[in-house]
């Protein structure tokens, strides 16, 4: 089968997935080059420039190696090709894709096989899904399939706000997110509420935000006992397949034959469930969450305001100086984050108005949610009328936000050891010294000689002040209780 054509990949997606396939062994990522999906898939992650590259590299003979010194040739003059051609060999090199050797470069083998594999088609390793062999009586329409994967991505997002408008969602979907770290509980058997983080999830493209929780699905696929290589392979054969067409399932492994009961929670995939049996179909559908994971293409929802209508894509919210807070919308999920640190007061078909209040912001603080994410949050969804401003957000409001939230801040506790009774001024100073050398001091008082260091540091001051004993030294302190 010839590989599907499409965009290719946002920088969003890059920036996202790259750091962490360079932490991968060299081992992990040749399996990975198994797949030509995989292959085309990362291809589309590149950059402009080793993409072009890599193109080169492809189709020349394994037997013919280029000189490092000829790739230069291959740019325009100017802006130092050499310079350049380093720095995209050292995202290749990063990737295991290719290396320099000898001063020649050398092409993965691996990746050289799967690549042209998937650019001319041909062999049997379905790595881009098998289309199901008959045709479906339950057929699902695109338009079916974008109301799903609306309704899936919609539900996650209103729980994270507090939103009672949905179904609460899966088991999975609620653990996954408390793993993520964009909810937590504040105390043992305390409902699950939205962190600072998943404050700033939610501001994030959705491209971003699917990713962000597939990364942290991978890192948890060794507690759950998945191979970890089957799982990227799912997801980026899920990337390359046709939005409306059915595959079978029955070719997928029992990795990834599980992966499908998640995704069909965060709405990427759908199967149709027997009413009788409560079985689910052998065949599913991407959506297109699924079929833009790795491509430029939209994801069919915005980043934080899912199913808004385009007069709120440019803005909505307009903010005076009385802290009084119009937001032209009638969308819930807009209206719930509102809420996390608005006092709303009305709410008409089209419009909601609020105060932000000192008691609204503390609300907000108390879920970790920051005073900069606030102002962040008000100036990205500012309605067009308030860019007219310079600043955009009234100062007042602004320093008020901040003075808040440094309120709540105005004391922190940190964990650490007390040293004291030291003999003389000259140990006092010898130990001050050198916890100051490695940066563990977190209190000092020369008059009372005492000092407070952090948990991480006492272990190396204790070991210094004992082999000064040890040495012939003075008792040069003793510590108190952590």
């Amino acid at each position: 089968m010839v590989a599907p054509t499409g965009p290719i990949a946002t920088s969003d997606f890059a920036s996202t997935l790259y750091p962490w396939l360079t932490q991968q062994s060299e081992a992990i990522l040749n399996r990975l080059y198994s797949s030509p999906s995989t292959c085309l898939s990362i291809f589309r992650l590149l950059p402009p420039l080793p993409r072009q590259l890599l193109t080169s590299l492809l189709w020349l003979p394994e037997s013919r190696p280029i000189p490092m010194a000829d790739l230069a040739a291959w740019l325009k003059r100017g802006a130092e090709p050499r310079k350049r051609v380093d720095e995209a060999m050292g995202v290749l090199g990063a990737l295991h894709l290719a290396k320099e050797r000898g001063g020649v470069v050398e092409m993965n083998a691996k990746f050289r096989e799967n690549m042209r594999r998937a650019l001319t088609g041909g062999g049997s390793h379905r790595s881009f899904g098998v289309p199901s062999d008959s045709a479906d009586k339950h057929y699902t329409s695109i338009a079916q399939l974008d109301d799903y994967a609306t309704e899936q991505w919609e539900t996650m997002l209103h729980f994270m706000v507090g939103s009672t408008d949905r179904a609460r969602p899966s088991v999975g979907v609620l653990y996954l997110l408390e793993k993520s770290g964009l909810m937590a509980k504040p105390a043992k058997n305390s409902p699950l509420l939205i962190t600072s983080r998943g404050f700033q999830f939610l501001l994030e493209d959705v491209q971003i935000q699917l990713w962000d929780l597939l990364l942290q699905y991978l890192s948890m696929a060794e507690e759950r006992q998945m191979d970890l290589v089957e799982v990227l392979n799912f997801l980026f054969m899920l990337g390359t397949l046709e939005l409306g067409r059915d595959y079978s399932s029955d070719t997928l492994t029992p990795t990834q034959q599980a992966m499908l009961a998640d995704l069909r929670d965060w709405g990427l995939v759908y199967q149709r469930q027997s009413k009788k049996s409560k079985q689910y179909s052998r065949r599913f559908y991407p959506t297109r969450l699924a079929t833009t994971l790795t491509s430029s293409a939209p994801p069919l929802l915005t980043s934080s305001a899912a199913g808004a209508d385009k007069t709120e894509q440019k803005g909505f919210i307009i903010l005076e100086t009385n802290y009084r807070l119009y937001a032209y919308t009638s969308n819930p999920l807009q209206i719930s984050v509102l809420n996390l640190f608005v006092h709303l007061k009305s709410r008409f078909p089209n419009l909601v108005t609020g105060v932000i209040t000192r008691e609204s912001v503390k609300n907000a603080l108390s879920n970790g949610i920051t005073a900069d994410q606030v102002i962040s949050y008000l100036k990205t969804h500012a309605h067009p009328q308030m860019h007219r401003n310079n600043p955009l957000l009234p100062v007042t409001v602004q320093d008020q936000i901040r003075l808040w939230e440094n309120e709540r801040n105005r004391l922190k506790d940190y964990a650490g050891t007390l040293y004291s009774d030291f003999r003389s001024p000259a140990d006092y100073e010898l130990v001050l010294n050198y916890a100051k050398q490695i940066d563990v001091v977190l209190w000092e008082s020369a008059a009372k000689r005492m000092l407070f260091v952090t948990a991480e540091g006492h272990q190396a001051v204790r070991e210094y002040i004992m082999r000064r004993t040890q040495g012939g030294g003075s008792a040069v302190g003793t510590p108190g209780p952590g």
